[in-house]
C-alpha cells in the first residue's frame, strides 16, 4: 500500500492549486469564476462522499474501484489542457474529479485496515500519510522544474502519469490480503443485536461524532482556501510559470512537515491521545492566515507553509484514527469516513467560495484575516465540547483499563 499511497499524494491533491493559477494567469478568469470552478469539484465530491463510504463497506472489488477512480483523475486532468477554451469541459473535468475522489480516500483506508487489522491501524496509516506527503514532495519537485524550464502545462500531465501509477500500484496489492469485514470497521458478535452493522440511527445518536462533524467542517472552512489564495497572491505580478513554480515550491515545504507529522502521529496518537495532537493542529492555521496575511515576500510566505504541514499532516492521521475508534464494532467505518469526508469537500467549497468573493471585493488580507477567525473558533469548539476517543487501554498485569487523558 505504499507504492499506492506514494502515487495517490499528487493524484488526489490533484491540480487544485494549480489550476487556480493556471485559471488566473492564463486564462485570465476573475477570482470569483475561479472559486466557483474549485467550489464544483468539492460539491460533487461532497453529494457522493456518504454513499461511496456505504458502497465501499459492502463491495469486495475495493482494488478496481480504486484503480478506476485514479485513471479517472488523470483522464479528467488531461482534458483540461486539451480545450482550455470551453470553460464547460473545465467545469465537467472537475466533476469528474470530484466523483473519483469521492471514492479514493475512503477506499485507501478501508483497504488499510482490511490489511492491517485495527491493532496495526494507527502505525499503518502513519506509513502510509508519510508515503502519500512523500510523493506529493516528488511531484512538486517535478512541477517546479516543468514549470520553469519546459511548460507549466506540464504539471498537469504530471499528474495523469501518477494516477496511471496509482492504477498500476494497486493492482499490485493481493486481494487475498484484504479482511473485508475487517475493512468495514468489523462486527459485535452479540446474540441479541446478531451479524448485522449498526443502523444508521444508532451511529447518528453518537453525540462525539455530531461534535466533530462541526468540528472537521471548520478546520477546513478556514484551511482550504489559504493555499490556493497564497499562490494567487504570488502570481499576480508574474505568469503563469512563476505563478506554478512557487506553489510547487509550498507544497514542497509543506509535505515536508506533512511526513514527519504522520511519523509523530504513528508513533505517538496510541499514547499521547488523538485530543492534543488535532488541537495543535487546529490552533496552527490561525497564526498561519495572520502571517499570510502581513507578510508579502515570496520566500517567507513559502516559508509560512510549514505550518500548513504541520496542521494538515496531523489532520490526515487523526481523523482517520478517531473515526475508527468511533465505529469500532459497528460494521460503518467507512459508512463515516465518507460522511466525515462529505464534510471536509463541504467545508472547501465553503473557503473557496468565500475567500475567492472576499478577495474580489476587499483584497488578500480581509480574506486571510477571515479565514483566521474561523480557525479560532473551530478549535475553540474541539477544545471545550469534543472529548478524546482513544479507547482505554488494558493493563497485562491485572487486566484492568487504564483512561487515557481527555
Amino acid at each position: 500500500m505504499l507504492s499506492t499511497n506514494f502515487f495517490a499524494g499528487d493524484v488526489v491533491g490533484g491540480i487544485g492549486p494549480y489550476l487556480a493559477i493556471y485559471l488566473l494567469t492564463g486564462l485570465h478568469w476573475s477570482p470569483g469564476s475561479i472559486g466557483l470552478a474549485l467550489a464544483i469539484g468539492s460539491l460533487t465530491t461532497v453529494a457522493l462522499q456518504t454513499p461511496a463510504g456505504a458502497f465501499i463497506d459492502s463491495t469486495r472489488k475495493k482494488r478496481l474501484l480504486l484503480a478506476s477512480c485514479a485513471l479517472l483523475i488523470g483522464c479528467a486532468t488531461i482534458s483540461i489542457l486539451l480545450f482550455p477554451q470551453f470553460p464547460v469541459v473545465i467545469y465537467i473535468a472537475q466533476i469528474f474529479m470530484g466523483v473519483a475522489v469521492a471514492f479514493v480516500g475512503p477506499c485507501i483506508a478501508a483497504i488499510t485496515l482490511g490489511i492491517a487489522g485495527p491493532e496495526h491501524f494507527t502505525v499503518q496509516m502513519g506509513a502510509n500519510q508519510a508515503a502519500n506527503h512523500t510523493g506529493n514532495v516528488f511531484a512538486a519537485l517535478l512541477g517546479i522544474g516543468l514549470a520553469l524550464w519546459i511548460s507549466a502545462e506540464g504539471v498537469f500531465w504530471l499528474v495523469a502519469i501518477m494516477a496511471l501509477g496509482m492504477a498500476v500500484s494497486i493492482g499490485m496489492v493481493s486481494g487475498s490480503a484484504i479482511n473485508h469485514e475487517t475493512a468495514r470497521g468489523g462486527l459485535h458478535h452479540n446474540p441479541n443485536d446478531g451479524d448485522a452493522p449498526s443502523t444508521i440511527g444508532t451511529i447518528l445518536a453518537d453525540k462525539r461524532l455530531l461534535t466533530l462533524v462541526m468540528c472537521v467542517f471548520m478546520f477546513h472552512f478556514a484551511n482550504a482556501a489559504m493555499l490556493p489564495l497564497v499562490g494567487q497572491k504570488l502570481s499576480v505580478n508574474s505568469n503563469v510559470n512563476i505563478g506554478i513554480a512557487f506553489a510547487s515550491a509550498c507544497i514542497i515545504v509543506a509535505q515536508f512537515w506533512m511526513t514527519l507529522m504522520s511519523i509523530l502521529c504513528a508513533a505517538k496518537a496510541d499514547s499521547w491521545g488523538r485530543k492534543p495532537l488535532f488541537l495543535l493542529a487546529f490552533f496552527i492555521l490561525p497564526i498561519r492566515g495572520i502571517l499570510f496575511m502581513w507578510f508579502e515576500d515570496p520566500v517567507i510566505l513559502i516559508s509560512i507553509q510549514s505550518l500548513d504541514g504541520i496542521a494538515n499532516g496531523i489532520f490526515g492521521v487523526i481523523i482517520l484514527l478517531i473515526a475508527a475508534d468511533l465505529t469500532r464494532g459497528t460494521g460503518r467505518f467507512n459508512l463515516v469516513q465518507g460522511a466525515l469526508a462529505a464534510v471536509v469537500g463541504i467545508g472547501s467549497a465553503a473557503s473557496n467560495l468565500m475567500a475567492e468573493e472576499i478577495v474580489q471585493f476587499f483584497g488578500y488580507s480581509p480574506a486571510f484575516i477571515t479565514l483566521a477567525i474561523l480557525a479560532l473558533i473551530g478549535g475553540s469548539m474541539y477544545l471545550f465540547l469534543m472529548p478524546e476517543t482513544l479507547p482505554a487501554q488494558k493493563n497485562e498485569d491485572d487486566g484492568t483499563a487504564t483512561p487515557q487523558i481527555s
